[in-house]
């Protein structure tokens, strides 16, 4: 990969006005940060949320996890607070397009890998499914595997401010020769942790781990239509019966007494 390209989120987030980039590029941005699509995208949905350089931090600073995490605790938590509360936003987007495309929403994962490819921070938020053509190499599987410890999820990003010290700067070195190894290790399937031999019998098996939730999600909302219907219709046969009834009501009239101070005379 070229430096330049290697860069490329550095640029985005040093872009005065974001709102210039092309619409193929910027998912939506704010006073803090910018959400891009991934050009490469590992899921069905596949966001990067990029804090914009600013201060306390220069690009430096902000070049990966690792450096941030080197920064003062406070400042450095409150950024990553702030790209948590992005991530929400664009959390909420993704599950209003898959009710959309798909009928159903399914779990969305928040994390930063531990040695990345690209310089400046930048927070994945993808759909947990990795179903995509993009997906072609077991270091890009490895590297977003839920459980495999190379993606990090933020909310254990999170936790570790609330960690002992000591915990904390052991941790927060994020170290190349105890990550990287990961990414060579046998593949798995994520979901149900069963061994594929290579990756088109892993991506032909996530595909079809997908197309099970799809159908088990499909005959739920069956379920849930068709109860709706019977409860709608439940509802219909009794209104229709009181209105058969009602007329003998309105025929018997209380005294203006019975019917108390309230009643019109």
């Amino acid at each position: 990969m070229s430096s330049a390209n290697m860069t490329l989120f550095r640029a985005y987030a040093q872009k005065s006005n974001p709102a210039s980039l092309p619409p193929s590029v910027l998912f939506s941005h704010s006073e803090t940060c910018l959400t891009v699509f991934d050009a490469f995208p590992k899921s069905i949905f596949h966001f990067l949320v990029i804090p914009r350089v600013r201060p306390p931090f220069n690009v430096y600073q902000l070049a990966n996890l690792r450096s941030l995490l080197k920064c003062e605790k406070n400042s450095a938590k409150e950024l990553l607070v702030d790209l948590s509360r992005e991530a929400n936003n664009v959390k909420k987007m993704i599950e209003s397009e898959m009710f959309k495309k798909y009928g159903f929403k399914w779990e969305i994962w928040m994390g930063f890998h531990a040695i990345p490819s690209m310089e400046h921070l930048h927070l994945h938020v993808l759909s947990a499914d990795l179903c995509s053509p993009r997906m072609k190499l077991k270091k890009h599987y490895n590297s977003f595997h839920p459980k495999r410890g190379f993606f990090i999820h933020l909310s254990d990003v999170l936790s570790w401010f609330d960690a002992d010290p000591s915990y904390y700067k052991t941790i927060s070195q994020l170290k190349k020769s105890e990550y990287e190894p990961l990414l060579k290790e046998d593949l798995s399937c994520w979901k149900c942790d069963r061994n594929l031999s290579n990756m088109p019998k892993l991506k032909s098996h996530l595909q079809e781990e997908f197309d099970k939730l799809f159908d088990q999600e499909k005959a739920k909302v069956e379920r849930e239509r068709k109860r709706s219907d019977d409860l709608a219709q439940t509802s219909s046969s009794q209104i229709s019966l009181n209105d058969d009834d009602s007329p003998q009501y309105e025929l018997v009239r209380g005294s203006d007494e019975e019917r108390g101070p309230h009643s019109e005379n």
